[in-house]
Parts: C-alpha cells; sequence; structure tokens
C-alpha cells in the first residue's frame, strides 16, 4: 500500500516523526531549563530578600541587580553543562559572553520591573516587593529561555537528535517497513 504523501514528496510518517523529534527535544530542553531556573530562581530571590533585609534595606534596584549576577552564574553552568550539553560549543568565551549578554538583558527587564513598581507604583513592603520580583524574574525568564536556544546555544545538536541522525532513521524506517 503506497504511504500518503506530504505536498513536497515527504511520507507523512516522516513529517510526524520529524515533528515528535522536534516537540521531545525542545520538552527535554524546556524541563531541563526549568529545573535550572528554579534553582537559580531561589538564589535570586533569596539572595533578593537577604539584601532588602539587611545592607540594602533602601536599594532594592542595587539588590535586585547582585542578587540576579549571582544567579545568572549559576544558571550559565547548569545550561551549559547539562541543559544544552547536547548541542555544539562556540568558544567557551563567546559563549560567555553571549549567555552574560543575554542575562544582562533579562537582569534589565527584571530590575527595571522592581524600579516601576518600586518607584511608580509605590509598592512598599516585603510582600508587595517581592510579588514584583516574582513578575519580574518571569518576564525575563520568558526572554531568557527564546535567547538561549536561538543566540547563545544555537549550534545544532550532537545527541543523535539532530535533522541527520533524524533522517538517518526515517530512512531506516522506510527500508525496515519495504523490506518487512
Amino acid at each position: 500500500m503506497p504511504s500518503r504523501r506530504h505536498r513536497r514528496g515527504l511520507p507523512l510518517d516522516i513529517v510526524r516523526t520529524r515533528l515528535i523529534d522536534a516537540f521531545h527535544r525542545l520538552w527535554r530542553e524546556l524541563a531541563k531549563f526549568g529545573v535550572i531556573g528554579a534553582i537559580s530562581f531561589v538564589i535570586d530571590l533569596g539572595g533578593y530578600n537577604l539584601l532588602i533585609a539587611g545592607p540594602m534595606a533602601h536599594k532594592v534596584t542595587t539588590a535586585k541587580i547582585i542578587s540576579g549576577a549571582v544567579a545568572t552564574a549559576f544558571a550559565w553552568v547548569g545550561n551549559r553543562f547539562w541543559t544544552f550539553r547536547h548541542r555544539h560549543n562556540r568558544p567557551v568565551h563567546h559563549e560567555v559572553f553571549l549567555f552574560f549578554a543575554v542575562n544582562g538583558v533579562a537582569l534589565a527587564i527584571s530590575a527595571a520591573w522592581v524600579a516601576f513598581a518600586h518607584y511608580v507604583l509605590h509598592a512598599h513592603g516585603t510582600l508587595m516587593l517581592n510579588v514584583h520580583a516574582f513578575i519580574g524574574i518571569g518576564l525575563g525568564t520568558i526572554f531568557r529561555f527564546w535567547a538561549y536556544r536561538n543566540v547563545v546555544f544555537a549550534n545544532e545538536d550532537v545527541d543523535g537528535d539532530g535533522p541527520e541522525a533524524v533522517q538517518e532513521r526515517d530512512s531506516e524506517r522506510n527500508s525496515a517497513n519495504t523490506a518487512g
């Protein structure tokens, strides 16, 4: 029985397999990114609270920048050596520069939100500052995930899930189907 074909001549099985493989890759990266992000979140928000409860009680924006920088250093190690370890690496100094540049933008988004909430919306008190720090971290995190996948760790996969590996698996499946 001839297989159904996609408009461009690709069997629908291959298209479906590629979509499923892409979804699985994205899901694995997103899950690992989430774990590293959760730990970084604790470092960031915990550090922020320690700083505003102590030596930086009246410097909420500076406290946010310091706690974010510490969390960023942890996040680079976690994302490089776990989340995106399956991707070809750029030279380390390029990757570190891009990572910290992306995180600088994300930290600016987060700190700008905290500053806006504090100075414009007059958010005061630990609870309100934490709510707005959480919102700022969330906005920065959305930007980070997009930028890590598309800028920092953008090179092709090396763990066998890249386009060549998918094409090779598809060829093997088709050969097995026609032989059996």
